[in-house]
C-alpha cells in the first residue's frame, strides 16, 4: 500500500512537472518589441516581421515574459528545430536579441547578442553579370545572396548562389562556369555546395541568379 500511494504522488508529481515546462512555440515579434527595435536600433521594420520569438514567463512579473529572438532562416540552416525558449539554451550562437517584455506596461528590454544585416543591397542583372565576368583565377569563386531556391540562411534567407570559375576549362566538354546552391550561416555559404549547373554564358547565370535575388520574402 506505501508503495502505492509513492508510485501515486511519484506520477501526479511528474505530470504536474510536464505541464509547467510546457512553453509556447516561436511567434511573430510583438508590436511594441517590433517598435523598439526600429526605433530604438535602428532595424528595417520590414525585416522584423521575418524574425520570431521564444517565450517563457519571467520571475519580473505576472504579465512579463522572457524572451529571445531569433532568424528561423539561419536555425534552419543550422538544422535545429526551434521548439520552445529553451532549445535555445544549447544554441545561443542563434540568439539575435535576448530580454524581457511586459505585456502590461509594454517596456521591452532587449540586449543585442550578435549583430546582424537586414539591409544587404540588391543587384541588378547587369551588376551580377559584372561581378561574374570578374572571376580571372581557375578556382575562384563569388556568391550572390537567394530569396528563393533550395537552400537556407543568410540575409534573404533561402541560401546562396555560388558561381566558380571551372579549373578544368578548357577542358574537353567542360564549360567556363560551374554554378552552386548553398546554405549560408553568419553570411558566408558553406563552400561551394551543390552542383546546380555549368555554362559558358555569363548573362544566362545572371538572369538566372536575378530570378531568386531580390527582397526577403520568407
Amino acid at each position: 500500500m506505501e508503495g502505492g500511494v509513492k508510485m501515486f504522488w511519484k506520477k501526479k508529481s511528474s505530470e504536474e512537472e510536464a505541464k509547467k515546462e510546457k512553453l509556447p512555440g516561436p511567434k511573430e515579434l510583438p508590436g511594441p518589441v517590433q517598435t523598439h527595435l526600429a526605433t530604438e536600433r535602428k532595424m528595417d521594420s520590414e525585416w522584423l516581421r521575418f524574425l520570431k520569438a521564444v517565450v517563457r514567463n519571467s520571475p519580473k512579473g505576472e504579465r512579463t515574459l522572457d524572451m529571445r529572438i531569433f532568424d528561423p532562416a539561419e536555425a534552419e540552416a543550422k538544422k535545429v528545430q526551434v521548439k520552445d525558449y529553451t532549445s535555445l539554451d544549447e544554441h545561443p550562437d542563434l540568439i539575435v536579441y535576448e530580454g524581457w517584455f511586459d505585456e502590461v506596461s509594454k517596456k521591452v528590454e532587449l540586449e543585442e547578442k550578435k549583430e546582424v544585416i537586414s539591409d544587404v543591397p540588391i543587384l541588378t542583372e547587369g551588376e551580377i553579370q559584372q561581378k561574374i565576368e570578374g572571376l580571372s583565377e581557375p578556382g575562384s569563386t563569388v556568391f550572390f545572396y537567394m530569396a528563393k531556391g533550395p537552400k537556407r540562411g543568410g540575409p534573404l534567407a533561402m541560401g546562396a548562389a555560388v558561381i566558380e570559375l571551372n579549373p578544368s576549362y578548357p577542358g574537353k566538354k567542360q564549360k567556363k562556369y560551374i554554378v552552386y546552391t548553398n546554405d549560408v550561416i553568419d553570411m558566408q555559404p558553406i563552400g561551394k555546395g551543390d552542383k546546380l549547373f555549368d555554362s559558358d554564358k555569363p548573362k544566362d547565370i545572371a538572369r538566372w541568379i536575378k530570378g531568386a535575388h531580390h527582397k526577403r520574402m520568407y
